[in-house]
């Protein structure tokens, strides 16, 4: 096939649409995708060499994409290589236009889709420009100062609902650049690994932002696919280092979740070269970790557990690949893993959670099917292939099955649908069925058999659809699967029920899918003929002889769905008469489960069910509404399938009854006509739609029918008759398959030499479809002529003469005449040719042809013929005008002649719309039957076909780049006429069909908008207002098309935006109106919202165009475009310069045209502001501002709108970066600086070479000459993981540009800004203004204004500083809110402004702000403070510690000193928190001298600073990092800390009494005791503890085990809030820290501590010791499991606390055991059952008299404990298993019921246990009972059944 096909192409394709080869006209395509192909290699390389990047290469970029739509990749390995290289090249051009970038990105991506095709001997690609281009988008510079506007930028005005806009759209760029990344991941080239670390590296800083920029680079752009002999310049270089970073970090960074999306991808691509054991218990920790399951009784999560939680998609495929190989350790952890989290997916657990458990149970069968498809059945590719020893193996697979089964058999019935399960079992009955699918019948007999859950059959229905086809092929697996078909489908039928929606459409589904795969014939009579079938398949033909009976059921059963629901029955008088929803599904539902049985029958069963739906027909009268449509396609399934046979049968009996009935003349004129007639027109229309040649025996008949009836007066009678005509028509012309059987031929052979029980479940076979294809023949085409002459021409000439006035007629005529017209169309629209006309030349100019291609669709057109196309359109435009003339109010008729119009312009025998529901559908139906693990398109025949008739439909209605001709243009201004007429549902109507129109004409918008323009024009006085809202509702567009106000384009914005603007000024715009102020508001949040930076140049440079020419010359097939001149060449250039030019000029004049509109003085406020926002959007990063603009926006400062005022703060934060001079940098060496070698090897954190960067108070720059020679390094990253390749530096002040220039030596902009604010009286107004509250507490510190006085300070020097000196010092003093953030964000500016300044000014700076920040921070107040410390953490984020050196010994001086009270304390501890927390790890002798100053002060008495210097300490441990390579910290030391907090605890931890909480006197003087002292630091302690759960990176486990004795002293055992502070906080830090991950060296440690307290005195440390135990087993599970050492310990110390003396820890100790076995940590084996028995044996003493004193009987006796616990013992076995009823339980249960009567607290264990289990198992208790004797069952039955209280 292939060697043929490369004959007639000349080369061989890369991989072609397979599905183009079974088209009917399949022999004309090769030679037209060449043509194509070689007409886009043309010119698209002349377009590239033209450097013409618009129209032209986008032009034909999109024709690429188009042919790839059409064709798939069907060009040469050199072509392919070639667009690809080209597409790469003009993608990461540096000034490209984000739009064109998308588009072109679009295109790069499918072309790279398929890897297989291209290796990398093939394909190298360089990976830097897409990084440069990534980190310029995704990482602006200028976006935030609004110079920049992506897709998606966060805008000044939006509303909350676009917010979630917003959020698809910024994915939409993003999304685009990452897949764009994956793509070309593959052909990086073998050095590039260490490129990108080499790049990357330096960023590693785990306190700094740019830790999760580096990790995320590092998932997105690392190769994993190299091959192994390349492995050492591959992920060898880094896996190391990255999976020990992994295994360090404790606490869920932001990050993290990118590096296990890069194990999981390096993991799927290089199963069997990284050896992943001993990370495997490490990795299921944390993967059970990150489902955030609910455990033990207080749930008390850690909210960053939830926000980076792992990617399932990424989990699921880390462990597909895990699994397999020689260890098979990954599976065993699995296996644990589905054990510990089976019962939550019983369908009683409910939460947050339980999405993520289905999507893991969903996904991961998938991706191991997948895995396996890859392993045993994918052609070999270039990739690197699994080796052998690592293949999964047949255990394997088993293993991995049977691991799944009960989980998904549970999460069945899931509260969130069975559809997760039902996919799940779908993959697993393909690799096993017979473990699979015997459990799930299970499930469903009983559920068929039940009446009284519905929910049950929905979802066993539903999941038996999955397995269908698994079960109905058997195979050598499962051969008796097909068995069960039959008594599956016969019991289904009563779920055929009109009174559950849900549970009818279940069964149509489940029904039309067994249908599907099995042919329906009665092979009964081969048990006689033939001697060699096996067991089973004799079992299957006797069964099938029940097909019929079937089939006749099913039909009795529709009948009767159909009776109950007749329009009478289910509606009032008064309701609507059309369907409702519902009624539609179940019609859906119904028509195609029917037609599939029919199309599956023998032909013995069709007769007998045709006969029966005939009489059914024919004997009853059908309302047409509801019940009469249903009946109407059971009947067109009849005909469908057999046409000639059932035609035979309806045709003449419908003509018969009808001529009866209209035989007499009044009918013609009855309003309400006969039930009869009605009910027999509407079943003949539907038996016609049926193969067109089989109707042509009866054409007299059906035209005389047509006469008589399609000028009935009954509007429903007439609708019924053109219905009948456009089906007529319809199968007269179109190409479409005729039948859709699973096996081709049909079944009508003889069962002796054909038995139809083989084709059971067989897939079609893709090269022998065979498919019956309907070709209009020449007879055919000609009845349709025959048909247009005899019923349009005559409807077209009344409706002319009426038009020219010549005619009367009423509207009801007209409207019956436009109908008729209409279904002509639509049954015939594929006959007629397209509408011709000019093309309309000087829309854009273009050096490349910009034509359109035509694909032939099977017919070609007869030109001899009338074209009724262009007759219709000439007629409904005189019509139109005509009665816009006359009777406008005629709407029915507008409606009809708009969808007229929209079929002329775009309909060719399909509709969009019609083709993407069929496409959808296609696409689940596929999904839900297809065989994953095979593959190559094993899908059965019906979808094969179905796909091919898809691939004809898409070729039709595939209409890119159409040409703009005369005749669309008329139309267009028709529509345009209609779009602004006065009735606004003809106007909407109107507005969707030209939005239709504007997307498919090339370029036809710039041709328009003029036209739309006029209406808003203010000087044009005669405007209507639904005119002008028309035109509004025109330029805004709908939801997905085009928007007119925001083309892309210079000319078109240049227009539009002045137009909208000044239209403010037209007579016809009232702002009362508020339709019409909605729509202006709707205007300008479209325009903010779609608004891109459009580009201004638009070059290209010299490497594209040498591609492009390699295109010109390579491959076949040659482009028959000649190659390019010089002159051409020259001539392009000159072009390219022209256009980038006028693009500049345009910009400029669009600016001047708004600033014009803006001086109008009568404009109205709304238009101000919407222009004052375009002009915002105008702002750009390569372009400055136009002076005229910069002085409107600074002199906008001072607007009396608050609007007005911030979208100038922004515009002018933005100028001042575009007027920014630039500062020189230099390359500087490190290790010179400091004289010290750069260390070899990976050595993170504080070493010898890093050290100069810190700060260092002895040697601080306090002089000139030590300034100058301190090199600053402001960004806080760089130097802690390793230095850069090159540090630049900024160059020494000399060579810096000039500060504090004078007047003369500015620019004009600088000049404007420079006047402005060196005016005392607009400074005044305008720090009044910024000093204005906003809305009152909702305000925050602006970033924007700090962005402003940034750089005012940046640009200007110090020069405005004594203008503002005075305002600071009274905005300081004064304690309002906003008068505090005013100045807030000047200082802020000003610090971080000041950043170029000379030493001698930034002393002086200093010299004035520390006393203004003392006064600000003494005037602190609940408003303020956050304002404060933002103020502060913003102004040292990325600057050298040692520049700010006097703010930091200012705020050092003493933070918590008690003047001004408890709450400036904490305030100061928060603000110098903010600063020192941005400088991380660079002031080490900060923190030291911090810590030192706290420590004395943690017993502080306020609760609010106590909560501060937990936070704070935090922040100074934060540093003290446990991670693999770095160096022990230089800041202070968690260890030293806590030794020193022990010592001063001691108090507590000695003595044995009860702690207290401490209670504040009021007039306490001198020291308190100890102990005092001691219980007050331990609540600082606390809240330091619970501040670090959330905030650092690893945990310190040795430390925090030393306080936990002291923890369970003071934690209470009762939920109640009522408890005081501190034991609350105790009770907070336990469940925090109970949840943190350990690592196997510190599990011992844990545990002999938790032994130790277990032996403590107080009972509610014991009680407690149990919570903690079960959660920290839990979170920690595998790392516990795979220490056996540790699973005793555990077992012991929990067996131990059984036996504890008081009641309340034996209780919770069972509970823990209970749970331990339910998640299958530990395991009910005999010595432990025995050692409960043995306990339960004890006897207990004689019970004394009672005389001797009652104080002995409260204290339980040794031998009741130990009684009770081996009672608790059985108790907690029989509750750890709630949902099923294991081997060894029954007897447990007897053992345990013969303590009923034994002495509490015995017996209320027994009781509570039972009624437990009775609760637990009553859902499924007849499975369960089978696992219990009749003898036990008695004993059962008496203890459940509770006693009768009257005995």
């Amino acid at each position: 096939m292939k060697k043929a096909q490369s004959d007639t192409l000349g080369f061989v394709p890369q991989k072609d649409i397979v599905y183009n080869k079974l088209l009917p006209y399949a022999d004309r395509l090769d030679e037209e995708s060449n043509d194509i192909l070689s007409k886009i290699k043309g010119n698209l390389g002349r377009a590239v060499q033209l450097r013409e990047i618009w129209p032209g290469v986008l032009f034909w970029t999109r024709k690429l994409s188009t042919y790839m739509r059409l064709y798939g990749r069907k060009f040469s390995k050199e072509d392919h290589v070639l667009f690809i290289k080209l597409l790469y090249e003009l993608v990461t051009i540096p000034r490209l236009e984000i739009s064109m970038m998308q588009g072109l990105a679009r295109l790069l991506i499918n072309l790279l889709k398929k890897r297989e095709l291209l290796s990398r001997e093939d394909l190298e690609l360089p990976w830097r420009p897409l990084y440069e281009l990534h980190d310029r988008i995704l990482f602006s510079k200028t976006e935030h100062l609004g110079l920049n506007w992506f897709p998606n930028s966060p805008r000044p005005r939006s509303s909350s609902k676009l917010i979630m806009l917003k959020l698809v759209q910024r994915c939409s760029v993003e999304n685009v650049l990452k897949t764009l990344v994956k793509s070309c991941r593959p052909y990086f080239s073998e050095s590039a690994t260490q490129e990108m670390l080499d790049e990357w590296r330096p960023l590693f800083c785990p306190f700094d932002v740019t830790m999760q920029r580096a990790i995320s680079y590092f998932e997105l752009f690392l190769p994993t696919t190299l091959p192994p002999e390349l492995h050492q310049k591959g992920f060898k270089l880094w896996f190391d280092e990255l999976i020990n970073l992994w295994v360090s970090v404790q606490n869920l960074p932001s990050w993290e979740v990118h590096l296990v999306n890069l194990f999981a991808r390096l993991a799927n691509d290089n199963i069997g070269y990284i050896d992943w054991d001993p990370y495997i218990p490490k990795i299921f920790t944390r993967i059970l970790r990150s489902l955030n399951l609910p455990v033990g009784t207080s749930p008390m999560m850690v909210p960053r557990y939830v926000t980076n939680a792992y990617d399932i998609s990424h989990v699921v495929l880390w462990i597909s690949s895990l699994l397999g190989g020689p260890s098979k350790q990954a599976q065993a952890q699995l296996s644990g893993l589905f054990n510990s989290i089976t019962s939550f997916f019983h369908p009683s657990n409910h939460g947050r959670w339980l999405m993520k458990l289905m999507k893991l149970l969903q996904r991961l069968p998938a991706s191991v099917v997948r895995r396996l498809h890859r392993e045993r059945y994918r052609k070999p590719t270039w990739l690197t292939p699994i080796p052998d020893s690592h293949k999964l193996t047949e255990d394997d697979i088993t293993d991995f099955v049977e691991s799944m089964m009960q989980p998904v058999l549970l999460a069945m019935f899931s509260k969130t649908g069975s559809l997760d399960a039902a996919q799940a079992l779908q993959n697993l009955a393909l690799m096993r069925p017979e473990l699979v699918i015997p459990p799930v019948l299970e499930k469903t007999y009983p559920a068929l058999e039940t009446l009284t859950e519905p929910h049950q059959l929905t979802a066993t229905l539903s999941c038996m659809i999955g397995v269908a086809r698994s079960l109905v092929s058997g195979g050598q697996r499962f051969p008796e699967g097909p068995t069960h078909m039959l008594p599956l489908l016969m019991r289904a039928l009563p779920g055929v029920d009109p009174n559950d929606f849900s549970k009818c459409m279940i069964t149509f589904q489940f029904i039309a899918t067994f249908v599907t795969l099995v042919p329906l014939v009665d092979c009964s009579s081969a048990l006689h003929e033939r001697t060699d079938l096996t067991e089973v398949e004799r079992e299957m033909c006797s069964a099938s002889a029940e097909f019929e009976d079937f089939v006749l059921q099913f039909m009795d059963r529709c009948f009767a769905l159909i009776d109950s629901s007749t329009l009478e029955q289910t509606r009032e008088e008064t309701e609507t008469e059309k369907m409702t929803h519902l009624e539609s599904l179940v019609e859906l539902g119904l028509s195609s489960t029917f037609s599939t049985i029919l199309t599956q029958c023998s032909l013995d069963i069709f007769k007998v069910a045709l006969e029966k739906v005939f009489n059914f027909a024919t004997t009853n009268i059908f309302e047409t509404r509801v019940a009469g449509r249903m009946v109407a396609d059971m009947c067109r399934a009849a005909s469908k399938c057999h046409p000639a046979e059932s035609l035979k049968m309806f045709v003449p009996h419908c003509c018969n009854q009808i001529n009866q009935i209209v035989v007499n003349e009044e009918v013609l004129n009855e309003e309400e006509l006969d039930k009869e007639l009605m009910w027999n027109l509407q079943l003949l229309s539907e038996v016609t739609r049926v193969d067109g040649d089989k109707i042509l025996p009866y054409r007299s008949d059906l035209v005389q029918i047509l006469q008589l009836t399609l000028h009935l007066k009954c509007k429903q009678g007439y609708t019924l008759a053109c219905n009948l005509l456009h089906h007529i028509l319809r199968s007269s012309v179109l190409i479409y398959p005729t039948e859709y059987c699973s096996v081709p031929g049909g079944f009508h052979q003889q069962i002796s030499d054909y038995i139809p029980i083989k084709d059971w479940g067989r897939p079609g076979d893709l090269w022998n479809l065979d498919i019956r294809w309907h070709v209009p023949s020449v007879e055919e085409t000609s009845f349709a002529f025959y048909l247009l002459d005899l019923i349009l021409q005559p409807e077209l000439q009344r409706l002319q003469r009426f038009a020219q006035g010549e005619q009367d007629m009423s509207r009801d005529d007209v409207l019956q005449s436009l109908t008729i017209v209409q279904h002509c169309l639509l049954g015939a629209g594929g006959l007629m040719p397209p509408l011709k006309g000019e093309p309309i030349p000087e829309l854009v100019q273009s050096m490349v042809n910009l034509d359109e291609t035509t694909l032939y669709t099977g017919t070609a057109y007869d030109e001899s013929r009338e074209n009724y196309r262009d007759a219709i359109c000439s007629v409904m435009r005189q019509l139109l005008h005509y009665i816009l003339e006359h009777s406008e109010d005629d709407t029915k008729s507008l409606f009809s002649i708009i969808k007229i119009i929209s079929d002329l312009l775009h309909f060719k025998g399909s509709h969009k719309h019609e083709f993407d529901s069929r496409w959808k559908s296609f696409n689940l139906v596929k999904k839900s039957m297809e065989n994953r693990l095979h593959g190559r398109k094993q899908h059965i025949r019906a979808l094969l076909i179905d796909r091919v008739m898809l691939q004809h439909e898409l070729r039709k209605l595939t209409v890119e780049g159409c040409q703009y001709r005369s005749i669309h243009q008329e139309l267009m201004r028709d529509l345009l006429r209609l779009s602004t007429s006065t009735y606004s549902q003809v106007r909407s109507r109107a507005q969707n069909v030209l939005f239709t129109a504007l997307g498919t004409y090339n370029f036809c918008c710039r041709d328009l908008i003029p036209h739309v323009l006029q209406f808003l024009n203010p000087e044009n006085s005669s405007v209507t207002q639904q005119q002008f809202k028309g035109a509004l509702y025109c330029l805004l567009g709908n939801h997905n098309g085009v928007c007119l106000a925001n083309l892309h384009d210079w000319e078109c914005i240049a227009l539009t935006w002045p137009a909208i603007v000044r239209s403010g000024l037209s007579s016809a715009m009232s702002l009362e109106k508020p339709s019409i102020v909605r729509l202006f508001d709707d205007l300008a949040d479209k325009i903010h919202r779609q608004y891109e930076t459009i580009g201004i140049d638009f070059s290209i440079p010299g490497e594209c165009c040498d591609v492009a020419k390699q295109l010109m010359v390579t491959g076949s097939p040659f482009p028959k475009e000649p190659v390019l001149s010089a002159e051409e060449a020259a001539e392009g250039l000159k072009r390219q310069d022209v256009k980038n030019f006028e693009s500049v000029e345009k910009y400029k004049q669009l600016i001047g045209d708004l600033l014009d509109r803006l001086s109008n003085r009568n404009m109205p406020w709304k238009f101000e502001q919407i222009s004052i926002g375009f002009l915002s959007l105008l702002l750009r990063d390569d372009h400055q501002l136009p002076p005229p603009a910069v002085l409107f926006f600074v002199k906008s400062l001072n607007h009396d709108s608050l609007y007005v005022r911030k979208v100038a703060i922004s515009a002018v934060a933005g100028i001042m970066k575009q007027i920014k001079r630039p500062h020189k940098k230099v390359p500087v060496s490190p290790s010179e600086l400091c004289g010290v070698k750069e260390p070899s090897g990976i050595v993170a954190g504080d070493r010898p070479d890093n050290q100069w960067l810190q700060y260092n108070s002895s040697n601080l720059p306090r002089t000139q000459q030590d300034w100058d020679r301190c090199v600053f390094v402001e960004k806080t990253h760089w130097g802690y993981y390793c230095w850069p390749r090159k540090l630049m530096m900024y160059a020494p002040l000399e060579e810096q540009p000039k500060q504090n220039l004078t007047r003369e030596e500015m620019t004009e902009r600088e000049q404007i800004i420079f006047d402005h604010f060196s005016d005392p009286v607009f400074i005044n107004q305008f720090i009044e203004y910024l000093s204005l509250e906003d809305r009152k507490g909702k305000d925050k510190f602006s970033p924007r204004r700090f962005c402003l006085f940034k750089g005012l300070f940046r640009n200007f020097g110090d020069a405005f500083l004594p203008l503002l000196q005075p305002h600071m010092e009274r905005l300081v003093a004064d304690s309002h809110e906003s008068k505090q953030r005013c100045v807030a964000e000047i200082i802020s500016g000003l610090i971080r402004g000041c950043k170029h300044w000379s030493y001698t000014k930034v002393e002086s700076l200093w010299v004035l702000l520390c006393p203004l920040l003392r006064t600000a921070l003494s005037n602190i107040t609940v408003e303020t403070y956050a304002d404060w410390g933002t103020c502060i953490a913003t102004a040292c984020e990325s600057r050298d510690p040692r520049k700010l050196h006097w703010l930091f010994e200012m705020l050092m001086e003493s933070p918590v000193n008690g003047e001004g009270g408890s709450f400036v304390d904490a305030c100061r501890l928060y603000v110098l928190q903010g600063g020192l927390a941005q400088q991380e790890w660079r002031v080490p002798e900060l923190l030291h001298r911090l810590l030192q100053y706290l420590e004395p002060k943690l017993t502080q008495v306020y609760k609010n600073v106590r909560e501060r210097i937990g936070s704070v300490l935090t922040y100074i441990f934060m540093i003290d990092v446990n991670l693999p390579y770095t160096q022990p910290t230089t800041s202070p030391r968690i260890s030293d800390f806590t030794e020193r907090i022990l010592l001063q605890l001691k108090p507590l931890t000695e003595g044995d009494e009860e702690i207290q909480n401490h209670v504040v006197e009021e007039n306490e003087v001198g020291e308190q005791d100890e102990r005092t002292q001691a219980i007050k630091l331990l609540k600082t302690v606390l809240k330091w503890l619970i501040a670090s759960a959330g905030r650092s990176f690893s945990t310190p486990v040795p430390e925090q085990l030393r306080l936990l004795p002291l923890l369970f002293k003071i934690a209470p055992v009762e939920n109640d809030d009522s408890y005081d502070e501190l034991k609350r906080d105790a009770k907070t830090c336990l469940s925090l820290m109970s949840q943190g991950l350990l690592y196997s060296e510190q599990i011992p440690m844990v545990l002999s501590a938790l032994q130790e307290i277990a032996g403590s005195s107080s009972w509610h440390a014991r009680y407690t010791v149990l919570t903690y135990l079960q959660i920290m087993v839990f979170y920690n599970l595998f790392t516990f499991m795979s220490d056996q050492k540790a699973v005793n310990d555990v077992r012991t110390l929990v067996i131990k606390l059984l036996e504890d003396e008081q009641l309340e820890v034996r209780e919770m100790a069972a509970t823990t055991l209970s749970g331990f076995l339910q998640c299958n940590f530990l395991s009910m084996d005999a010595p432990m059952q025995a050692h409960f028995e043995a306990l339960c044996k004890t006897c207990l003493p004689k019970k004394r008299k009672r005389e001797l004193g009652s104080i002995v009987d409260t204290i339980p006796s040794a031998d009741l404990v130990r009684r009770h616990a081996g009672v608790l013992g059985l108790s907690a076995c029989i509750l750890s298993s709630p949902y099923d009823v294991p081997t060894w339980m029954p007897q447990l249960l007897m053992d345990l019921s013969a303590h009923l009567n034994d002495t509490q607290p015995i017996e209320m264990t027994v009781k509570k246990t039972l009624s437990n289990f009775r609760r637990t198992h009553h859902d499924n208790w007849q499975q369960h009972k089978q696992q219990f004797t009749d003898d036990q069952l008695l004993v059962l039955t008496d203890l459940l059944v509770s006693p009768c209280y009257y005995a």
